[in-house]
C-alpha cells in the first residue's frame, strides 16, 4: 500500500522551546487519522512541520516518497487551516468564485479561468450537494455551509491527501455530525487520505480508522480500538485531566 506521509524521530523548536519532540508514524494511501491531543500538544505544529510550512528541527518527513524538501507537488494535497487563518467571511466573493481559488495555486501565469475549470467546480458543488449556494456571497453562509465551501475548494484539484485543523469549531452538533460524515463519504469513496485535528475526540472514533495522539511526544498511534488496551495508554490518562469517549470505529 503506497505511503502518503512517513514521519521518523520528527521534533520542532521554538528557539529553546521543545513544541513537538522525537514523533514517528506513517500514513497510508485510503487511511483516515484522527489527530487528537490536549491543548498545547502540539497537533497543529505537528502537521505544519510536515507539510513544510515550519522547518523541523530533527529527524525527517517523506511525503508521497519524496523527501519533504524535495517535494514540490502541493496540488496533491488539500490544507483546511483554522477556520480563522482561512478566508475571511467578509471577502467579496461568491462561493464559486470561493471554490475557483483552489485550482489558481497550481496554474502557471498569466492564470486564466477555462471552461475546464468551471465545469471542475460545477461538478465538484454539485458532489458535496451545494449547488444552491453557488451564486450566494461567502458572508451569507452559515458556519457549516462555510465549511462545505472550503472543502469543496480543497476537493476541486483532486488531492489525494486532505488535512483540516479543527474544522467544526464553532458548528453546532448537526453541523459537526454533518461535515464529519461527508469528510467520511469522501474518504471511503474517492479513497482520499484524511488527517483531522480535532477536539472533538467524542466524535472523530465514529469517523476515522487511525488514531494519531500526542502530548507534545507521540502516545499513540494506530486503532482507536487499541487506544485503551491494558498497559497501552492507561499510564498517561490516569495521570492526565484530558479524558476521551470513544465511539468504536468498526
Amino acid at each position: 500500500m503506497t505511503t502518503i506521509i512517513e514521519a521518523k524521530h520528527v521534533s520542532v523548536m521554538y528557539g529553546r522551546t521543545v513544541a513537538i519532540d522525537d514523533i514517528s508514524f506513517s500514513v497510508k494511501k485510503g487511511d483516515f487519522i484522527g489527530l487528537a491531543g490536549p491543548n498545547g500538544a502540539g497537533k497543529t505544529t505537528l502537521m505544519k512541520a510536515i507539510l513544510g510550512l515550519i522547518p523541523v528541527s530533527k529527524g525527517r518527513v517523506m511525503l508521497f516518497g519524496l523527501p519533504q524538501k524535495s517535494f514540490r507537488d502541493y496540488s496533491k494535497i488539500g490544507y483546511l487551516p483554522q477556520k480563522h487563518s482561512g478566508i475571511n467571511p467578509l471577502f467579496p466573493a461568491t462561493v464559486e468564485e470561493v471554490v475557483l481559488l483552489g485550482l489558481l495555486s497550481s496554474k502557471k501565469s498569466p492564470k486564466l479561468i477555462t471552461k475546464t475549470d468551471t465545469d471542475r467546480v460545477d461538478g465538484i458543488i454539485r458532489t458535496l450537494d451545494i449547488g444552491n449556494l453557488k451564486g450566494k456571497m461567502i458572508a451569507e453562509l452559515s458556519g457549516g455551509q462555510q465549511q462545505k465551501v472550503m472543502l469543496a475548494r480543497a476537493l476541486v484539484s483532486d488531492p489525494e491527501l486532505l488535512v483540516f485543523d479543527e474544522p467544526s469549531t464553532a458548528l453546532d452538533p448537526k453541523a459537526r455530525q454533518d461535515f464529519f460524515s461527508l469528510v467520511q463519504k469522501i474518504n471511503k469513496e474517492k479513497k482520499i487520505t484524511v488527517i483531522l485535528i480535532t477536539h472533538d475526540t467524542g466524535y472523530i472514533g465514529s469517523y476515522a480508522s487511525k488514531l494519531l495522539y500526542i502530548d507534545r511526544k507521540l502516545v499513540h498511534f494506530g486503532k482507536i480500538s487499541d487506544m485503551h488496551k491494558p498497559n497501552k495508554t492507561a499510564p498517561y490518562f490516569e495521570k492526565s485531566e484530558h479524558h476521551i469517549i470513544w465511539h468504536q470505529h468498526d
